[in-house]
């Protein structure tokens, strides 16, 4: 056989491999090879069993997802899947690696598994808002109950070879390095073994104590989804007595109102886009990029703490400059109490966090970072402090040192100048707590090198963030997008709308928090100027009464011992002076409006920061909201989803408001065009 797929005769068993780099993606050579080599097995007589494994690092780790909306060539999947059931010799299938997806459904329909102890198994589909569509819905509650079947289709995370083996899964763990033989010994062990064990034709108990268990667990993980309710509820469907074809037939029309869906297109786009976002436009993908053995952090702050976890995470040594011992020792503190912390959860060892710790130097000596590869200022977000930072470090950093700032909104290359190496310097924005979050803005200088950028791009990977290319402009990307809605979000509390209905909005949307919830999250006394007489706006006046957000207690809202906020008489009373002196009527306020004046003027934004070329594609715009903001996943990011809502009714939206429409937005919407 040619192709991606190749048999070897081991005596009596068939052994059917697939070498499909780089995961094996069940595409339609492969199916079609699967096919043949399976009717290759059968047509054989002396054949008396079957083996289906994968060469490379993986079993079959899903379907391919670039067949996703286009005419399945055949054999499809299911089809393939029921090829495999229907065989009348034993077909074991070898996994190694993860079984994901596709390739978790074709092990299901093989009549024996047996896996590595280090392998992975699991039904991620729900992550692209669809569900396992050949069977996985079915055969997973009907092998192993309905419980593990809700935690593998409508959470989507993997489960190991051990616990896939406890609960019926797979039926054997082979040697770690014994893979082959041993499922070629299993297959022997099974070949007379008759009727053969086929998941289609087992039976389910309902559970409708775990289902109603589950809902309540995850209401909140799933809130706003259309996939996990279409997993529980096939799931339900392979339990409820159905026969198997009535089963496959639900599974079928649900993953197809899926598929078809606004939602699932989202999630796809997502999972493209940040792929798309590591790519560097104009830069060869083979440049050679600089050696970074250690990692400088100047502050041992929250944000230089959290900053430093990721390289020490990472296996990268990083030294943490501090210029009080106290703020050094609380800084080196809290890295070892979040470390701590997990260790505790199991989620690391306790040699691990002493790694960890062992791999970071603390001091108050800057000069200690002329040892460092690439040095991050996180200090305070002033021109005049990051200035001088970068003065002292022109001076003693080595050449060819990567120096980056943290800084949030402030002006690259205006930091760069101060430098006799502008090449060397660019913008590394952390979103807060660095350590959690995903998202890095890169923000690259007039100046800055394309190996500098090309490094830090791929650094990012390595510390496992999803990195987005911005240029130089006030605020970047997500911040420059964020202040039109804060902007119009505090025009509309003047006009008659209330903290909450605003935030009410959001929240409905899909966001996690509205702007004035976040506001008193974040601190409302963040960038206040720190003068109580000095009262030109209603943030002002908050402060100014120490309403500084939940850390006092009251902000925006009144919050109780728990941090449950009410809305304030006081806060209102506030708005309503500053209404009267503004001479302002108050006026009913629409959810609409609130979504025209705050959500569509950041697609504006979007659209003028692609215009002046400060994101290199849409869909980075994408990446930057869903992974900084929280903006909701199933939504696909501002820029996509004004694709779905209509470029038209955007720009009719803005204009009935009097906003300036952008140029780019304009023209696409005039030509019935898309962001992405």
């Amino acid at each position: 056989m040619t192709g991606p797929i190749t048999t070897e005769r081991h005596d009596d068993v068939l052994v059917i491999i697939s070498n499909n780099p780089p995961v094996n993606a069940l595409g339609a050579a492969v199916r079609q090879g699967l096919d043949a080599g399976l009717k290759e097995g059968l047509a054989d007589a002396s054949i008396k069993a079957m083996v289906i494994r994968c060469d490379g690092r993986t079993f079959f780790a899903g379907a391919d997802i670039t067949e996703f909306g286009q005419a399945m060539q055949e054999p499809g999947l299911p089809t393939l899947i029921e090829i495999i059931e229907a065989s009348d010799k034993p077909v074991v299938a070898a996994i190694h690696g993860t079984a994901l997806g596709g390739g978790c459904e074709t092990a299901l329909g093989c009549h024996y598994r047996i896996a590595v102890p280090s392998a992975k198994i699991g039904t991620p589909e729900v992550k692209l808002g669809l569900l396992p569509g050949a069977g996985g819905t079915q055969r997973i509650p009907r092998l192993a109950g309905v419980p593990i079947a809700l935690e593998l289709t409508a959470k989507g995370d993997p489960i190991s070879a051990k616990k896939a083996l406890d609960v019926g899964l797979i039926d054997r763990l082979a040697g770690e390095d014994s893979l082959v033989a041993d499922a070629i010994a299993f297959a022997r062990d099974v070949a007379g073994v008759r009727p053969l064990p086929i998941a289609s034709r087992k039976t389910a108990a309902p559970d409708p104590e775990a289902v109603a268990a589950f809902k309540k667990d995850n209401a909140k993980r799933f809130r706003g989804f259309d996939a996990p309710a279409a997993n529980i509820a096939c799931v339900e469907k392979a339990s409820d007595g159905s026969t198997f074809a009535e089963g496959i037939a639900f599974e079928r029309q649900e993953f197809m109102k899926l598929m078809m869906g606004v939602q699932s297109a989202a999630q796809r786009h997502l999972f493209f886009a940040e792929r798309q976002a590591a790519k560097i436009d104009g830069i060869a993908s083979d440049i050679a990029l600089r050696e970074i053995k250690r990692v400088g952090v100047i502050g041992a702050g929250t944000m230089g703490g959290g900053i430093s976890m990721n390289f020490l995470s990472a296996g990268v040594p990083v030294t943490i400059v501090e210029m009080q011992q106290e703020a050094l020792d609380r800084g080196t503190g809290v890295i070892r109490k979040n470390y701590e912390a997990s260790a505790a959860k199991g989620r690391l060892k306790p040699e691990q966090v002493e790694q960890a710790m062992g791999a970071l130097k603390p001091t108050l000596d800057f000069a200690e970072l002329a040892e460092c590869d690439l040095i991050i200022e996180a200090v305070y977000e002033t021109m005049e402090v990051k200035k001088d930072i970068f003065t002292k470090l022109d001076a003693i950093a080595k050449p060819g040192a990567i120096l980056a700032s943290n800084t949030s909104y402030l002006n690259v290359d205006e930091i760069a100048a101060v430098t006799s190496r502008p090449q060397d310097v660019l913008g590394m924005h952390f979103f807060s707590p660095a350590n959690v979050m995903k998202l890095l803005e890169v923000v690259r200088g007039a100046k800055t090198a394309d190996d500098v950028l090309a490094t830090v791009m791929a650094l990012a990977k390595k510390i496992k963030k999803v990195a987005v290319v911005a240029g130089v402009c006030h605020g970047f990307i997500g911040n420059r997008m964020l202040m039109p809605r804060q902007v119009e979000a505090n025009k509309l509390l003047m006009e008659g709308a209330t903290p909450e209905q605003i935030d009410r909005v959001h929240v409905a949307f899909g966001m996690p928090m509205g702007p004035f919830q976040m506001s008193d999250l974040a601190g409302v006394d963040i960038g206040w100027h720190r003068d109580p007489t000095r009262i030109e706006n209603i943030r002002d006046a908050l402060a100014a009464e120490g309403r500084w957000g939940q850390k006092t207690g009251k902000g925006f809202y009144d919050y109780d011992e728990k941090r449950n906020p009410t809305p304030s008489p006081r806060v209102a009373e506030i708005i309503e002076e500053f209404r009267s002196k503004s001479n302002l009527q108050k006026r009913e306020i629409s959810d609409e409006e609130i979504i025209e004046k705050t959500l569509y003027t950041m697609v504006n934004e979007g659209a003028l920061i692609l215009e002046e070329k400060m994101a290199q594609r849409a869909s980075d715009i994408d990446v930057v909201w869903i992974y900084g903001y929280g903006w909701p996943v199933y939504r696909g990011g501002p820029m996509f989803w004004a694709d779905t809502e209509g470029l038209k009714k955007i720009v009719a939206g803005l204009e009935k408001h009097g906003f300036k429409v952008a140029e780019l937005l304009k023209s696409k919407a005039e030509s019935n065009g898309r962001f992405n």
